[in-house]
């Protein structure tokens, strides 16, 4: 299990990506489009490095698994899960709905989650069998009675390959469509924590990408799992649900098969 020490970790992890990150968003290099996967580079690298440092130092027998650097000790039982920027294309464009996405797995299983935006200065932290808190403060996600009020969101339609986007467009038909947000990347599931949105639905996503998400989402009393409702590790495809009302569940996945079966329960 994480412990608060572990905790105070993760912060201090967050706070060493964030002093990266903000001198670099919506800088001067804005002006020339054709570097800016550059400079989203250069943040990224100094952010994890930043990161990488503090654990090398503090926590040596750790595994570490990043986005930009790889992996340090993989045979070890609990290892960090980074990733600097989380929704590259929001950081260039400047919009402050990227994150910074910290998790520690333990046998493979995520048992403590941040989700930064360091330029809003807004944390979720959870960590498995303690609730989840914003900037300090529990949050819950929020109940959703009926799937045809659900707040929708996911990060681009165009994540979706084949028949992804059937199951996408099958979910979507059941909740109402003006109710459906794009381009949130790790953003919206700090929102599902909070109880602002209640749904995401996002595929292709790597494990540094949802790690971190899992014990924030839950922590609040959400559930998150793959599109067949099994619970996320390391081993998960990618494929990924965050529903902030645990009882909409078998609705959800029904709804998506609904592509398959080609009949909807009224």
């Amino acid at each position: 299990m994480a412990t608060d020490s572990d905790i105070a970790l993760a912060n201090r992890l967050a706070d060493a990506a964030g002093e990266a990150i903000r001198p670099l968003f919506r800088g001067e290099w804005a002006e020339e489009r054709k570097s800016d996967a550059t400079f989203v580079t250069e943040a990224d690298r100094a952010a994890e490095a930043a990161m990488r440092a503090i654990i090398e130092s503090e926590r040596p027998d750790d595994g570490i698994i990043g986005e930009e650097y790889g992996n340090r000790n993989p045979a070890a039982a609990r290892q960090w899960v980074l990733d600097p920027i989380d929704g590259t294309t929001s950081f260039i464009a400047g919009r402050p709905i990227f994150g910074t996405l910290i998790a520690l797995m333990e046998g493979g299983w995520p048992v403590l989650g941040v989700i930064d935006q360091p330029v809003l200065r807004e944390r979720w932290v959870g960590r498995v069998g303690h609730g989840t808190t914003f900037n300090g403060t529990p949050v819950r996600s929020a109940p959703c009675p009926e799937l045809s009020n659900a707040v929708l969101g996911t990060t681009s339609p165009h994540c979706f390959s084949g028949e992804q986007v059937d199951a996408f467009m099958s979910l979507a038909k059941v909740v109402a469509e003006r109710k459906i947000v794009y381009g949130g990347d790790c953003y919206s599931y700090g929102l599902v924590a909070s109880g602002h949105m209640d749904l995401v639905c996002e595929a292709g996503l790597q494990l540094h990408d949802f790690a971190a998400l899992v014990p924030v989402v839950e922590g609040a009393g959400g559930t998150m799992c793959d599109w067949q409702g099994e619970p996320l590790n390391a081993h998960s495809a990618g494929e990924v649900l965050a529903i902030g009302d645990p009882a909409r569940l078998e609705d959800v996945i029904e709804a998506m098969a609904g592509a398959a079966h080609g009949h909807s329960h009224g």
